[in-house]
């Protein structure tokens, strides 16, 4: 098949399927700073991939390729399954793996953010079977959505799974704002959300400002939550107080199972 590439400019509103995915869906960390499965090599980055659903999707690639396809070996994940790549923003802690995983498989459709350079953009595409850069909300596949850019200085996109339980938002590093991108998503999509994982940006926050945040997606009804990479140890502690039983232990080989 002949190569893409795409520019999606969105300006209306796609309705969320009315039957959400009926699957068992599967969130596998497959890099992360933050230690779970003491067998993988921990670094600093984010890399998360999503099964069961339409589309074999890999949300952020880590800094380090090398890494990322060696914590994928343990995990009997294998390249030639993914089929898509979503990458939230520009730095290198979230897109250095990008090329490894490529040279692995040239199949894969990767979904940028509009404001990428022009430089990353023509690579992948040489790499890849398309390219399609995002800049308003877009469907990625069946159930799944970007949200678009969102944010000024930092611009990035996250991740949105209609599931049966509600929406699953996995963030790259939330430098829009994690309460802002949980409010942007409930707005646009009209439902609750069931979990909100990933970065979360809160490393220089203080406890008073942590627990603001976590009022704040109290009151947005958040479900779950699966704080990790930069979001800080006192503030993943302050979440896991704050939600429980409800808190999701997200480090590198941390799966979660969404259970129809």
């Amino acid at each position: 098949m002949h190569k893409l590439i795409i520019l999606v400019f969105l300006s209306f509103l796609f309705p969320l399927n009315s039957l959400a995915a009926e699957k068992d869906i599967t969130l596998s960390i497959v890099y992360n700073n933050v230690i779970y499965d003491k067998n993988l090599t921990a670094a600093w980055g984010f890399s998360c991939l999503v099964e069961g659903l339409e589309k074999n999707i890999l949300f952020d690639t880590g800094g380090d390729g090398n890494i990322l396809l060696s914590n994928m070996k343990k995990l009997k994940v294998n390249a030639q399954d993914i089929n898509i790549v979503v990458l939230s923003h520009i730095h290198g802690d979230h897109t250095g793996g990008l090329w490894d995983v490529l040279e692995e498989n040239n199949q894969i459709i990767v979904y940028l953010p509009f404001s990428f350079p022009e430089s990353l953009k023509n690579r992948a595409y040489k790499m890849c079977k398309g390219v399609i850069s995002v800049d308003k909300p877009a469907e990625i596949c069946k159930e799944v959505w970007s949200t678009g850019e969102l944010g000024t200085w930092i611009k990035e996109q996250s991740l949105v799974i209609n599931t049966r339980k509600g929406l699953v938002i996995i963030s790259g590093c939330a430098h829009p704002g994690i309460v802002n991108i949980v409010k942007f998503v409930k707005s646009y999509f009209h439902k609750d959300v069931y979990l909100v994982m990933g970065g979360f940006h809160l490393t220089a926050y203080n406890d008073k400002q942590i627990e603001a945040i976590i009022k704040d997606l109290k009151e947005l009804k958040v479900e779950k939550v699966g704080p990790s990479h930069c979001t800080g140890e006192r503030a993943v502690e302050l979440f896991r107080q704050s939600w429980g039983k409800n808190f999701c232990e997200l480090g590198c080989g941390a799966k979660i199972k969404i259970v129809d």
